[in-house]
């Protein structure tokens, strides 16, 4: 078979499944040990002086020192073997719920701004419209001015012929009328 050689790869190899007690036994360990690291670490604290610096960070709540130590923890890489002066790098500082400002101003996006802003701009016009003072609504408004005076114009004529008609047809009854009297 040609494509025998081909085939090479990982999805033909057997399986091999952890057993739940040998799962169960690593979890157990990991739990023991991190007990006697827990204990060991109280020993040391436990000592008259203890540690300056861990009773200085729980006395004092000053948060600088917390950021700098995640900072010093998050560097990864090279980061954490060179030091960096980069002016223009903003820390990120974490704000707790209670030093949130919910009463203060909220910063809209550019999308919600726009859309205010398209709205109000909308509205204006509106305004402007119906006041008649945009080009459209004086463009309506001189429209509206020449229908209303062919209609007046029509009704005029409509009017005359009328009149035409009923003097015609009164003259008429008037000639035969003289004619019967005769």
């Amino acid at each position: 078979n040609p494509l025998a050689g081909r085939k090479g790869g990982h999805k033909g190899r057997a399986r091999q499944y952890t057993s739940p007690e040998e799962i169960d036994a690593q979890l157990q360990a990991e739990k023991q040990k991190a007990r006697e690291e827990e204990e060991q670490g109280e020993e040391d604290g436990d000592g008259a002086a203890g540690d300056p610096k861990k009773e200085k960070k729980s006395l004092d709540s000053d948060e600088s020192e917390d950021e700098e130590d995640d900072y010093q923890q998050k560097r990864k890489g090279v980061e954490g073997l060179i030091d960096i002066e980069n002016p223009n790098r903003v820390a990120q500082t974490t704000k707790k719920v209670t030093q949130l400002d919910l009463d203060g101003p909220k910063e809209l996006s550019r999308r919600e701004r726009e859309e205010i802003e398209k709205q109000k701009a909308k509205e204006r016009y509106m305004k402007m419209h119906l006041a008649g003072k945009t080009e459209q609504a004086k463009a309506d408004l001189a429209r509206l001015a020449i229908i209303r005076k062919q209609r007046e114009e029509a009704a005029k004529k409509k009017e005359e012929e009328k009149k035409a008609k009923d003097d015609a047809t009164l003259s008429g009854k008037r000639m035969q009328s003289l004619s019967l009297n005769k």
